[in-house]
């Protein structure tokens, strides 16, 4: 497992989120004005320096139920409003998409260019605000800076650890299910065309050496595919053309996405739910969120700007039959957490700690888990 995959992931995911919420803000018609503040408010706090220098400090990927609730936080970062189902719907098109993304990067190193990809298209929703974009181009130059000197193994390291997190959602989407890059239970289809990636040859030939590194001989096979050449590496650099598509918004043109749980999902309900033992990184995780959310600087509404419900369904009837219908085990329980120094928020945190219910093992010397309130404290 790599302790450098938590900011791709984070970057990426929260990249898809942007995409779906400016399409849903033009499908409900959201004033132009308000749609700008909720994406700007969200991409503020995303951006948050010190929330950024918790981010990238090297550590283990969390759970999904730890990731959600930072989103969930994240959401709600301004005058928008999304119900559970809703929000299970958002959380589920984030993460289909870009692990979809991560399947189809031609080199492990690629994933890099769609996390470029991603950041270039946030600063095409911010293009008004200097200041947010400032942020946004930090954020790029630090992870030029740690990951521009990465071996490839230190990248498919990176990549195995976001399939391994991946690897139990099999979630049905609209749109992959019509593009036919993704079967009715819920796997991609990987293509066997185009581009070869950077640095490699199309496939079809083997090419024998003697002892002295002289090649011999050569044999010719049929591949079974329809490869080309990669026209060009793309450009690492702050401006520069990523070639590689993964990672665009795909929303930018108006296109219903639906959601559903493959079959193979519900039969899977097993590995899928999160195990109702006692968890040892119970308070790691709650350590983790209240570090991440201790930099999250929540803008309160300013003046009597009145806040509004976005819907990810089509009708608010749909919305209301998905979370009927949802399995009770594909339901994430989000944990609210607010890393403030409030005696109230304190007591909640302290009976969320004890809900978890973790045998106390002797120790000579104390964890960086031990005391989350002490460490909220510091924040």
């Amino acid at each position: 497992m790599s302790v450098r995959t938590l900011p791709l992931l984070f970057l990426n995911l929260g990249g898809e989120m942007l995409y779906i919420l400016d399409q849903r803000l033009r499908a409900q018609n959201i004033p132009g004005d308000k749609a700008r503040k909720v994406l700007n408010d969200i991409i503020s706090t995303m951006f948050n320096r010190k929330f950024m220098e918790e981010l990238f400090k090297p550590q283990e990927l969390y759970s999904k139920k730890a990731l959600r609730t930072v989103y969930e936080r994240l959401a709600h970062a301004s005058i928008m409003k999304l119900n559970q189902a809703s929000m299970d719907k958002l959380y589920d098109l984030m993460t289909m998409a870009f692990k979809y993304q991560v399947l189809l990067c031609p080199r492990p190193k690629d994933v890099l260019l769609v996390t470029f990809n991603h950041l270039d298209t946030i600063k095409g929703f911010i293009q008004d605000s200097p200041t947010i974009l400032q942020q946004v181009d930090e954020t790029f130059r630090q992870l030029t800076e740690i990951y521009g000197g990465l071996s490839a193994g230190e990248f498919q390291l990176i990549r195995q650890t976001l399939l391994i997190f991946f690897q139990d959602l099999h979630v049905r989407v609209s749109m992959f299910l019509k593009d036919k890059v993704q079967n009715n239970n819920g796997r991609f289809v990987l293509p066997v065309s185009g581009p070869v990636p950077w640095g490699t040859e199309v496939p079809g030939l083997i090419r024998m050496f003697n002892n002295k590194g002289k090649e011999v001989k050569r044999i010719e096979f049929k591949h079974g595919g329809n490869y080309v050449p990669a026209p060009k590496e793309g450009s690492f650099e702050l401006y520069g053309d990523r070639v590689l598509k993964l990672g665009t918004n795909m929303y930018s043109v108006n296109r219903p996405v639906e959601t559903h749980m493959s079959g193979s999902s519900k039969n899977l309900a097993s590995r899928t739910q999160e195990s109702i033992a006692p968890n040892p990184l119970a308070k790691e995780e709650l350590n983790f969120l209240a570090r991440l959310m201790g930099g999250m600087e929540i803008k309160k509404p300013s003046g009597p700007e009145p806040g509004f419900r976005l819907n990810l369904f089509t009708t608010d009837e749909e919305e209301e039959q998905a979370a009927l219908t949802r399995p009770e085990e594909l339901s994430y329980e989000v944990i609210n957490i607010q890393a403030t120094q409030d005696q109230q928020r304190s007591k909640e945190l302290a009976q969320i700690i004890g809900e978890f219910e973790i045998m106390e093992q002797p120790r000579l010397s104390t964890s960086k888990g031990d005391d989350l309130l002490a460490m909220m404290d510091e924040l």
